[in-house]
């Protein structure tokens, strides 16, 4: 029988146990000519990777015939797609976008202007086609019971300023004007290192959690583990995530006001915490994925979104999103 005193006390000690673990650890040392190569074979799969599942996306969408007024499109949705993802990875505006593609119209005999560009973010089947890839990707992959870890993070809208410098003065209760950060909350499939849902906010962290939760109880997958920041560790997660997934198990490091009481997985978790500590650190440290994805996702797409309109937004995310995965479905 365990107590709340003793879980708290055992908290008290988490920064000393925290450095006894990693030290237990040694650091990896990075050889660069390796990591070159791997990341030249990677960039290369991922090309292969997005032309493929580009064209299956596509074609898996169903449309209804219907009468369109206005002028005939110059781009044909595959089109669209191929150019959003490129732009993503390209981390180019729309203008300069137009100017590249202008540029190599003698090659792609595609000659747009940027409102076109621009308004394929607003194109419903651009959306689909790239949830079609999201469903490729993990159903090829048999992404079904997961061990998950999942995080949160934010992508500026704004040219001028980085996310951390918005964070830091929203935390220090100085103004920002509204919708200057869109936050994500995404859950990764530890084996594989792939997304496996998202949510999208640009009220808070937790509003995107709550989204891919709904976003993960619509796709009908099955965790079997979860670590979480210590921001989601409280017992209505607990509750919530054990109403849908039955056997589940929680890696998520209590707060300094912890009590035992709750339910009893709620239970079962603290008591693993409290008896084999270390065992439960290198479980919950798996969490770290999260935060490798992200700085990689940021480093090779960028940290802003050069968009201003919600639907906009949320569909260059989404491209940020399926690149992660196309970088990863052929680890």
């Amino acid at each position: 029988m365990i107590t709340t005193k003793q879980i708290r006390s055992k908290v008290k000690l988490l920064d000393s146990l925290i450095n006894d673990y990693k030290k237990q650890i040694p650091p990896k040392k990075r050889d660069w000519r390796t990591y070159e190569e791997q990341l030249f074979v990677r960039t290369k799969q991922a090309i292969h990777f997005y032309d493929k599942y580009v064209i299956r996306a596509v074609n898996a969408l169903k449309t209804i015939n219907h009468i369109k007024m206005g002028r005939p499109e110059k781009l044909n949705i595959e089109q669209k797609v191929r150019i959003l993802l490129i732009q993503r990875l390209i981390e180019k505006s729309n203008r300069e976008m137009s100017f590249m593609l202008l540029l190599f119209s003698s090659l792609n005999k595609i000659d747009v202007s940027y409102k076109t560009i621009e308004r394929i973010y607003d194109d419903e089947k651009v959306f689909l086609v790239l949830n079609n890839m999201h469903i490729l990707i993990l159903q090829d992959k048999n992404i079904n019971n997961i061990d998950a870890c999942g995080d949160a993070t934010g992508y500026v809208l704004s040219v001028k300023e980085h996310y951390a410098s918005i964070i830091s003065k929203i935390k220090d209760k100085k103004s920002t004007k509204k919708q200057k950060i869109i936050f994500s909350f995404v859950l990764m499939d530890i084996r594989s290192r792939l997304y496996v849902v998202y949510g999208t906010s640009f009220k808070s962290e937790k509003d995107a959690y709550n989204q891919a939760m709904i976003m993960l109880k619509d796709k009908g997958i099955n965790i079997n583990s979860i670590r979480l920041d210590r921001y989601y560790s409280t017992q209505s997660t607990v509750k919530n995530l054990s109403e849908v997934h039955k056997n589940i198990k929680f890696f998520l490091i209590p707060k300094t006001n912890v009590t035992i009481k709750g339910s009893l997985n709620w239970k079962h978790m603290l008591k693993e915490f409290l008896e084999d500590t270390q065992k439960y650190l290198g479980e919950y440290f798996k969490r770290n994925q999260s935060e490798s994805g992200f700085s990689e996702d940021k480093r090779r797409l960028g940290w802003r979104i050069p968009q201003k309109l919600d639907t906009r937004v949320n569909t260059a995310y989404f491209g940020i999103l399926t690149w992660h995965n196309l970088f990863w479905v052929g680890a």
